[in-house]
């Protein structure tokens, strides 16, 4: 049975605001052929990659991370908003669209020479995404490729990103 992703893909008008068409990934979640195979299109581009550790921001990167690295048998490297990680942190603070966010990653997270897959639900504007590339390069890793499970196109997100590989395993208008 060939599992089509974007019919577990809810869009929601009006949410968080007006004029927002807000495309909800938790059907997914709620299907496990749909999760299986989210995860297995994400390790074979992960594979392809040689990636050898992987990293979620908080918190959809978690959701799909954390059971992409353990079907890789590699670890998992959670980014988190202020305040959430207990040990030494470095940070990266970055802007929004409405104003400004700032990520936080253990410092001895990474390190040099790992190759790193970050893996997220959406890929907007490409500002968290970029704020984790450059933390996990901080630290000496190497961004070996970015995976999101959706592309908002009309965003520009790529473009933040534009020297990674990047793989989204669908592409959905942003309205």
């Amino acid at each position: 049975m060939t599992v089509k992703l974007e019919d577990y893909i809810a869009s929601i008008p009006d949410f968080p605001k007006a004029g927002i068409l807000f495309r909800d990934i938790t059907p997914i979640l709620q299907h496990p052929e749909a999760m299986k195979e989210t995860i297995r299109r994400f390790r074979e581009f992960a594979e392809s990659v040689n990636a050898d550790l992987v990293c979620g921001p908080e918190s959809r990167g978690f959701i799909f991370g954390a059971p992409l690295a353990l079907e890789m048998g590699v670890g998992f490297v959670p980014v988190r908003k202020p305040g959430k990680l207990p040990r030494e942190t470095i940070s990266c603070k970055y802007d929004l669209e409405y104003g400004s966010n700032e990520l936080f990653m253990h410092k001895d997270a990474v390190m040099p020479g790992q190759r790193v897959i970050v893996v997220d639900d959406l890929l907007a504007t490409g500002g968290t995404a970029a704020a984790t590339a450059k933390m996990i390069e901080q630290l000496g890793g190497v961004v070996a490729g970015f995976a999101f499970v959706i592309e908002l196109d009309g965003l520009d997100g790529r473009k933040a990103l534009d020297k990674y590989n990047v793989c989204a395993l669908m592409n959905m208008s942003d309205n």
